[in-house]
């Protein structure tokens, strides 16, 4: 229960944060500008589409730009949401409090994961509601739908557990954010090196670690449960991390 406390406190002081607020608006209307174009495009190109044997819907040509643009997006606002979840609590000296509190490190990790989870969750739940507005004008394929609502999820989900062990690490959260950015960043391109190394066995591993690869599998309906292993195990190494790195300043005070 102390879990979900600490969680319902963190997701309220999100909502009371206007930098919390502002994200939300200014995610809400680049991808509604996005969303507006590819939509756009596809009826542009419907004459074109009507030519093929098997033409790609809505869902492929919309829908997927969409959440494809809402990854990358995320990448860079989640930073900014995790930066101050631990170092500000470090730099206003509230640390020693949760310290000397009856609760475990454990709990204090989850609960603040959580309720960060929470907003991140609203957050893509909104976005959704744009591609579930095409419903109203012709069937959309579900299955592809889910699989991408689950791709950005995990996806974010992911992104939330390093920046929270991350803002463990200091005292300065614009450090914190600069740090995950980077760690992010690196982890969506890495496979790019991959594609450059000769050697087969690197490249595989170097493909393996790369998020948006895993990513853009479920993104193209491809449901594979080495993905979604990829994505717990990601969460689950970060959050521990993050416990043991608390448990240690805990130890010092």
């Amino acid at each position: 229960m102390m879990i979900l406390t600490l969680a319902q406190r963190e997701l309220r002081t999100l909502f009371l944060s206007p930098l919390a607020w502002a994200i939300l608006a200014v995610m809400q209307f680049i991808l509604a500008y996005l969303f507006l174009s590819a939509l756009n495009d596809f009826i542009t190109l419907q004459p074109q589409l009507q030519n093929l044997e098997s033409p790609p819907g809505a869902t492929e040509l919309v829908v997927a730009q969409v959440y494809g643009s809402a990854a990358f997006i995320f990448m860079m606002v989640v930073p900014l949401l995790t930066m101050r979840i631990i170092s500000e609590e470090r730099r206003n000296r509230s640390i020693a409090l949760l310290f000397s509190a009856p609760v475990s490190m454990t709990e204090i990790i989850l609960g603040k994961y959580l309720g960060l989870l929470g907003f991140l969750l609203l957050a893509c739940l909104m976005i959704s509601l744009m591609p579930l507005a095409l419903m109203f004008g012709g069937p959309l394929d579900t299955g592809l739908l889910l699989a991408m609502l689950l791709g950005l999820i995990l996806l974010v989900a992911c992104f939330a557990a390093i920046g929270l062990f991350l803002s463990t690490l200091t005292v300065q959260p614009t450090i914190a954010a600069v740090s995950t950015f980077g760690v992010l960043l690196l982890l969506w391109i890495i496979d790019w090196a991959g594609d450059q190394v000769g050697d087969g066995a690197t490249s595989g591993l170097l493909e393996y670690l790369s998020i948006l690869r895993h990513f853009e599998s479920l993104s193209q309906g491809i449901f594979n449960s080495a993905d979604i292993i990829y994505f717990l195990l990601f969460i689950t190494v970060f959050l521990v991390l993050g416990i043991r790195r608390l448990d240690a300043d805990r130890l010092q005070h």
